[in-house]
Parts: C-alpha cells; structure tokens; sequence
C-alpha cells in the first residue's frame, strides 16, 4: 500500500507541474490552450512540432520553462513506472484479482484527483497562489500578438518588401490608405536598416521597405504579390 500511495503522490504532484508550467507560459503571454498544450507535451516527453513551439523556442523565459518541465517530466515518469512495477510485483503473488484490485484502485485515485485539481473552488486559489508566486519570481506577463490578433482565424501577422512599382511606393500613408486595402500596418523598416513603430499618416514608403502587416491572409498576399 506504500508503493500505491507513493504512485499516487506522483501523479498528483505531475499534474501540479503542469498546471505551474501552463500559468507560467500563460504569464509570458501565450493563449491558454496553447500553453496546457505545450506545458503537457514537455512533460511527459511527447515533442510535437507546432507552431507554438517555435513561438516557446524563440523566447527566452519560455524556453526556460520548457526546459524545467523537460527535467520535471523524466524524472517524474520514471519514478512513477518503477513504483507501479514494484506495487505489482509485491502483489503479484495474490493472484489476478489483486492485480485487477489494486489497477481498479489505481485509476480511480487517479481520477479523484484530476477531478480535484480541475474543480474551480479548488483551481481558482490554486491558480491564483501560483501566478502570483511566477510573478513575484520575475515572469512577467507579456500579450502575444497571436493571442491578440487572433491570426488562427483567417488572419496573419507578416512582412513583405515594397518592390518597384508598388503601389504604395513614393506615397504618404494618407494617400495609399492601406486599410482600404484591408491591411494594417504594423511596422516599417527602411532600407537604412531603422525601424518605424505604427508609422503616422504622413509616413512615405520607399522602394526596397519592409513592411509588418496584419490581415487577412488573401489581402495581405494581395498587397505583397500585386503583380498575380
């Protein structure tokens, strides 16, 4: 009964890791669902590719959690297989139904205590204490502008050169009007190398800038490839 109790404080103590790993990556500013996503593939070792995980792999702080929940996540697994191995290998010799006994015992733990751990009068404080904790510890919260754009529907944030010939080059931003064109822009950066923050009305594109667009994905490729 040792071992079973020891399982079981594995796997309760696994899913307080991953519920810390999601506030965390939550406070850096990634969506909800995508930092359950990426805390619990860390975790338990499973590595998919995502476009978020580009996003975790490119910040520092993410990274940083990742790679905590990468440590946390192979030593908690291990532990929680040899303990398993070893409950029923001391049972093993009480016949079948002990087994099934102590399986059935097993996953309804188990189940209490997700059922636990996800009740809202439970989660709430829960959460509460622990993003507090992130935040006195230095995670900062930052908003994604994924989160904000919500570029998953039909939107995008991206970039594309003013060629020769644009028809938004040698022109004031008042004069091109890109929002007619249904894209707003974020960015410029000149051909110097500098960069302008949400350029004002009486901004003028050159040939050879870079612009950061936000719209949807048919109007911006429209005004990155006029010429199709």
């Amino acid at each position: 009964m040792g071992s079973l109790l020891a399982l079981l404080t594995i796997v309760f103590v696994s899913l307080l890791i991953v519920r810390v790993g999601t506030n965390a990556l939550v406070l850096t500013g990634m969506s909800l669902s995508a930092s359950r996503f990426q805390a619990a593939s860390a975790f338990f070792g499973v590595g998919f590719t995502t476009a978020e995980a580009e996003m975790v792999v490119g910040h520092r702080v993410r990274r940083r959690i990742i790679l905590h929940l990468i440590v946390a996540g192979n030593i908690g697994l291990t532990s929680a297989l040899a303990t398993l191995i070893v409950t029923f290998v001391n049972k093993g010799d009480e016949g079948a139904s002990a087994l099934f006994a102590i399986l059935g015992i097993v996953l309804l733990s188990i189940l209490v205590l997700y059922i636990l751990a996800s009740t809202a009068f439970i989660r709430r404080p829960m959460d509460a204490l622990m993003k507090y904790s992130l935040e006195r510890a230095g995670v900062v919260r930052a908003l994604d502008y994924e989160l904000l754009l919500n570029v998953e529907h039909g939107y995008c944030v991206s970039d594309f050169k003013i060629a020769a010939g644009h028809q938004f080059e040698g022109k004031p931003l008042y004069e091109s009007r890109p929002n007619d064109h249904g894209i707003v822009i974020l960015g410029v950066t000149k051909v110097d190398g500098s960069f302008v923050g949400t350029p004002g009305k009486e901004e003028v594109l050159k040939s050879g800038d870079t612009l950061m667009v936000y719209g949807s994905e048919e109007a911006v490729d429209k005004m990155a490839h006029p010429e199709q």
